[in-house]
């Protein structure tokens, strides 16, 4: 048998799931940021599969397979790190405010949204300030534009704010971010 009481705390703690327009935004955004981390993950072991197959099965090495693994990398960890911002799968100190009161609990989890946002914007700006000074340079082997490697920062950073920001607005309306894979 339960009892009501730690129920009700237990509800409370909770909160509702977060409707809010920001949340039906970021909450596809990070859906698709996640489908798209998987997706490089795979096409990475491709690349690095079909790279050591040709330097051991057919002695010839391609060359461009170890640029391009190593862009898809950016790409993969940046923005499957800003979808683990939304989804709070970031590095925190849970067992730490859990036994706080509720209160300064709430506060503290302000500030650290407010601190994680701070970090998306310093990865927006200095990731602009790299690929613009990189903005005529290709990457060798493989034709593109060095750019391309800050782009993921970038959008990374972009996301992270606005998923940081969908967590302050639901923590002072009582509400919860649900992650993006429920």
């Amino acid at each position: 048998m339960t009892d009501p009481h730690v129920a009700d705390h237990e509800q409370e703690e909770v909160g509702r799931p977060s409707t809010g327009l920001l949340s039906r935004i970021n909450a596809p955004i990070a859906r698709l940021g996640m489908y798209l981390s998987v997706t490089g993950l795979l096409v990475i072991v491709t690349i690095v599969f079909y790279q050591v197959f040709g330097r051991y099965v057919l002695n010839s090495s391609p060359t461009w397979t170890e640029n391009l693994a190593l862009v898809l990398i950016l790409y993969v960890t940046l923005i499957g790190a800003a979808v683990g911002v939304r989804d709070a799968g970031h590095i925190g100190m849970d067992s730490l405010l859990v036994m706080l009161p509720d209160h300064v609990r709430e506060k503290i989890e302000i500030v650290i949204h407010v601190l994680v946002a701070i970090f998306g914007v310093a990865m927006v700006y200095n990731g602009w300030i790299l690929g613009a000074s990189v903005g005529t340079v290709h990457i060798p082997n493989l034709g593109l534009p060095e750019v391309i490697r800050y782009v993921p920062l970038i959008a990374s950073g972009v996301m992270i704010v606005s998923f940081s920001i969908e967590h302050i607005i639901a923590l002072l309306r009582g509400e919860e971010v649900v992650p993006s894979w429920n």
